[in-house]
């Protein structure tokens, strides 16, 4: 199927029922994690608190964690010859004995403990910070089109792909962690970029908007290819490259983020070309209508 076919063969409305049912299925895994955790993502150490155990050990998995199964043990992670645990909150005696426990059983173990005071803190900024950058970018953007419908299409496709990515960290096992929220904002960002160079070459240049749509698609869907490349260099070392390179320990900031990234970017394409794409090819052909700023 050619391009053309992609972007004006079939109604904008019957086309966006597929970006619109992602969306719902988005929302379904991120309610049944909200409804079994009391949070719509699994948290991170740096927002639940508690402690951070990183042991070098030649066993299994099974045989590291039944050390500790004394102890509330959250998650185990696998970094090359090292296991990272994560515990959860305990009492200050709890703290003592796993600390005696991984210094006497281990070869000199990083230990790395997170109060709820500080995680609580953490929690806050992030519930106050992301919606703010969503409404300073729904004032940018308004500023910059002064059209409602425009406006609110390019805020609808950034919050498409946050939720997507979200969506995506259930289902991988990624937590949100700092990195993580830093990805998802770098997210927040690159979806802005792409949806105003989409409606600027629609708005302002000559053509249908069909023609308009498919030539931004070229610029775009390099951009897009150029950094979905990046990141999976990103994902190929920070998770395989230790296998190769035994001084190399696996990154877990930098393989959650990529991790977030890939599917963040991912919808990206989607939202920008399909639902983006689509929202303004209805707005702009509906009869009698025309856009301030808009060259025929």
């Amino acid at each position: 199927m050619e391009l053309e076919d992609i972007v004006s063969k079939y109604p904008p409305k019957q086309i966006m029922l597929i970006p619109i049912a992602i969306i719902i299925l988005a929302f379904i895994s991120l309610g049944v994690t909200y409804f079994a955790t009391g949070s719509p993502v699994k948290l991170g150490i740096e927002f639940t608190g508690g402690t951070l155990v990183t042991v070098p050990s030649t066993s299994s998995e099974e045989q590291v964690a039944g050390q500790f199964d004394a102890y509330p043990l959250v998650d185990i992670r696998n970094i090359g010859g090292r296991y990272m645990l994560q515990f959860g909150p305990m009492s200050d005696s709890q703290y003592a004995d796993l600390v005696k426990l991984a210094n006497t059983n281990f070869d000199g173990p990083e230990i790395r403990h997170i109060g709820p005071i500080y995680s609580k803190e953490l929690q806050d900024q992030v519930v106050r910070y992301l919606p703010l950058s969503f409404l300073l970018m729904a004032i940018v953007v308004f500023l910059v089109f002064r059209e409602p419908i425009v406006s609110l299409l390019v805020v609808v496709s950034a919050l498409a792909d946050i939720i997507t990515a979200a969506a995506s960290m259930n289902l991988t096992g990624v937590q949100l962690s700092l990195g993580t929220v830093a990805a998802l904002l770098m997210l927040i960002g690159y979806s802005v970029d792409t949806d105003i160079l989409l409606s600027m070459r629609v708005l302002k240049r000559k053509g249908s908007v069909e023609e308009k749509i498919i030539g931004a698609m070229g610029t775009g869907l390099t951009m897009a290819g150029t950094t979905i490349c990046a990141v999976i260099a990103l994902i190929i070392v920070s998770n395989f490259l230790y296998f190769i390179v035994p001084s190399f320990t696996r990154m877990d900031i930098i393989a959650d983020m990529s991790t977030v990234l890939i599917f963040g970017l991912a919808a990206d394409v989607f939202n920008t070309w399909v639902t983006n794409a689509q929202g303004l090819r209805w707005y702009l052909n509906r009869p009698k209508k025309a856009v301030r700023g808009q060259k025929r």
